[in-house]
């Protein structure tokens, strides 16, 4: 049950500076706790949202299909629809699997809480490393799809294609920082769209290749120059890589599974079957499209190779000019195919650019989320467990963003760079958690009698056994053909994170082992005697309150000290104290080189040395400013003794605060600390 929020409270604004003044103009007001209930989703929503990034693969699996078949003329590019088929297959499979999944685990924890919860905290956290590192993947990705979509549309600013990327990065970031009721509506209507576009192209191109009326791709008349493969010895195993590297390019279509997974949480119920019937659907649109657009890009004789200066010629040999921009798949689908209605080029290629956004989305949504698991499980700094003023993982939202910006600028904003190291994470993570599901259904039928509910159990293991092998054979060869292209850095960026992770958790479990109370100490003690020392640099408000708040404290002992740096100055400072009889008595400490921190630090080691037992309390008076410049010329002493006495066992720092007019002046209030209203003679 959690603690009662009391509304007629006022909220005191401390609003810290101008940087908090653009955070509300950008980020807007802060959200209550109780002002956000985010509604469960219904299937027709929640398909488009969370599936969308399944859904956009088709924009760039393709592409990649056919780069990975240009590299050599030992397989034929008519092969590509076959691999579109058998990645259409393993799509499904793992579909299947993730059905029973989502059902068993209806929490969202995705392959995480299954690996943790039947194989272990180890594999729990290969699969939170792998996942971390393909949600990052998954932004990048996207956005630098989005921004070659962009280009084909708009040739000028194909010279700015990683500007683009991280424009659009930043964008999906902040609208992600911002929160909105009205986001999954927003992100359903371009998912919708994109299915509407893709199935018209589709539909388009298969009844004119059925009329006998074949589109023409813009690009059929090119020559691919093919790399030389070497001898005859080398060219089946040639053969064999080429095929492995192209299914395993299209393989990236399953990227957006453990989308699903992780949002059954946000269902309506029943959330488990919910969830596995939009997987169902998801995958089958997802493997009709791959399957469908390679098909298409066969027939119409689309080329497409890594640098098309270097590996395209016309038909007369020349190479392509200099001013050619390759095209993706896709946008030379619905040229060809729409080569009487050149606006609905244009329509298809925005309307793609649009769901790219929304798959970005879904790693907005994921990472963060993940993030706050391990967090709360101690993996991750705890920063990022909760959420920030807008109700949304704020700091996991920043950190994705700047991971992802730095992947889009090493790589130039290269797809075909980043998707090499996409899918060893993704088919990391599925080979765990499929393997944690056959041991959930060994443990559950050892409980079980029920012979229908066995038959069932026996079923579901049956499959996810399937799964497992399946997805072990698929990040085989991801890791065979694409190790070496690229694949290895992914391998070494979720080795680094697992062992970040594994230190984090070594670090926190050891702090609270050290902080716990020991069962022998009685928790009602209290030290034996407290000695209070105010700081004191000269006679004025700051340095009175501080003496009042210490003595009102009912210190053992109590005692102002001040360093004498300038002895003339530290005579009239004695003086005046004497004058004015103030009630605490004065030590001014000798100070030959002219130090400040040094002196005091010595007599409160000194005091420590002759009471061992007391605690000891220095009270530093600080100033509290309203301008950022005014921090430069105030408290730097304050600041470098109160560092210093933080490593000292048994002294307390107290920092009393006088706020100045500048401080009033600029975020209002009652004004500066000048009311003695609150203070009675002692």
């Amino acid at each position: 049950m959690g603690f009662p929020l009391r509304s007629d409270l006022p909220l005191v604004a401390v609003a810290s500076s101008f940087s908090d003044a653009v955070k509300r103009l950008l980020v807007g007001r802060p959200f209550r706790s109780e002002d956000r209930r985010a509604p469960a989703l219904k299937k027709r929503i929640a398909m488009p949202v969370f599936a969308s990034d399944m859904l956009s693969s088709v924009a760039y699996a393709p592409d990649e299909i056919l780069l990975a078949l240009s590299l050599t003329s030992l397989v034929a590019l008519t092969v590509a629809p076959w691999i579109g088929v058998a990645v259409g297959i393993v799509i499904l499979v793992i579909v299947a699997c993730y059905r029973i999944n989502v059902k068993a685990y209806p929490s969202g924890g995705g392959d995480y809480e299954v690996a943790s919860k039947n194989l272990g905290s180890g594999a729990g956290l290969v699969v939170a490393a792998a996942l971390l590192v393909d949600y990052v993947l998954t932004l990048a990705v996207s956005m630098t799809v989005f921004a070659a979509y962009i280009t084909t549309a708009f040739p000028a600013l194909a010279p700015y294609r990683v500007p683009v990327a991280i424009v659009g990065i930043l964008l999906i970031c902040f609208a992600g920082l911002r929160g909105s009721r009205a986001t999954p509506m927003l992100l359903a209507v371009p998912t919708y769209l994109f299915l509407g576009a893709v199935f018209l192209t589709m539909s388009v191109g298969l009844i004119r290749v059925g009329l006998g009326d074949t589109p023409h791709a813009q690009t059929a008349d090119y020559t691919i120059v093919h790399s030389n493969i070497g001898d005859q010895a080398t060219l089946g195993l040639a053969t064999v890589l080429i095929v492995l590297r192209a299914f395993s390019s299209g393989a990236v279509a399953l990227a957006g599974v453990q989308t699903v997974a992780t949002a059954v949480p946000a269902f309506k119920k029943p959330r488990g079957k919910n969830a596995g019937n939009t997987l169902l659907l998801s995958g089958l649109l997802a493997a009709l499209m791959l399957t469908g657009l390679t098909y298409l890009a066969s027939v119409t004789g689309i080329k497409y190779v890594d640098d098309p200066h270097i590996y395209l010629v016309r038909a007369d040999g020349s190479p392509v000019s200099a001013e050619y921009e390759q095209e993706p798949v896709l946008a030379q689908l619905a040229h060809a195919i729409f080569d009487n209605a050149p606006v609905m080029f244009f329509i298809v290629v925005l309307i793609t650019a649009l769901v790219l956004i929304a798959a970005a989305n879904t790693a907005v949504e994921g990472f963060p989320g993940l993030a706050s698991r391990l967090a709360r499980d101690e993996f991750l700094p705890r920063q990022l467990a909760t959420k920030g003023d807008r109700l949304t993982f704020s700091n996991g939202i920043l950190l994705l963003a700047a991971a992802a910006i730095v992947l889009v600028i090493a790589t130039s904003a290269s797809a075909t760079v980043l998707i090499q190291l996409y899918l060893v994470g993704v088919f990391a993570s599925f080979v765990l958690g499929q393997a944690g599901m056959v041991l959930h259904w060994r443990k559950r039928l050892r409980l079980v009698i029920d012979s229908k509910t066995r038959v069932r159990m026996h079923f579901n293991r049956v499959v996810n056994t399937v799964g497992c092998v399946l997805a072990a054979g698929v990040l085989i060869v991801v890791i065979v053909s694409k190790f070496l292209a690229g694949a290895w850095l992914a391998v070494v960026a979720m080795a680094g994170l697992y062992l970040v992770m594994g230190a984090i958790h070594r670090h926190y479990s050891r702090v609270t082992r050290e902080l716990a109370p020991d069962a022998d100490v009685n928790s009602r003690t209290i030290p034996s005697n407290t000695h209070a020392i105010v700081v004191v640099s000269e006679i004025d408000k700051p340095t009175l309150r501080a003496l009042s708040y210490a003595r009102v404290t009912r210190s053992s002992q109590l005692e102002a000290v001040t360093v004498a740096v300038d002895e003339e100055a530290a005579a009239d400072l004695q003086k005046r104290w004497n004058q004015m009889e103030l009630p605490v008595p004065l030590t001014v400490l000798g100070s030959p080189y002219r130090e400040i921190v040094r002196p005091m630090l010595a007599h409160i080691l000194a005091i420590r040395r002759r009471s061992p037992r007391d605690l000891v309390i220095v009270y530093i008076p600080q100033f509290v400013v309203g301008r950022w410049w005014e921090h430069i010329l105030h408290n730097q002493v304050a600041l470098k003794l109160r560092t210093r006495l933080l490593l000292v066992p048994n002294v307390v720092v107290v920092s009393v605060p006088w706020r100045l007019k500048s401080f009033s002046r600029q975020y209002g209030g009652d004004g500066p600390d000048s009311d003695t209203s609150l203070y009675r003679q002692a």
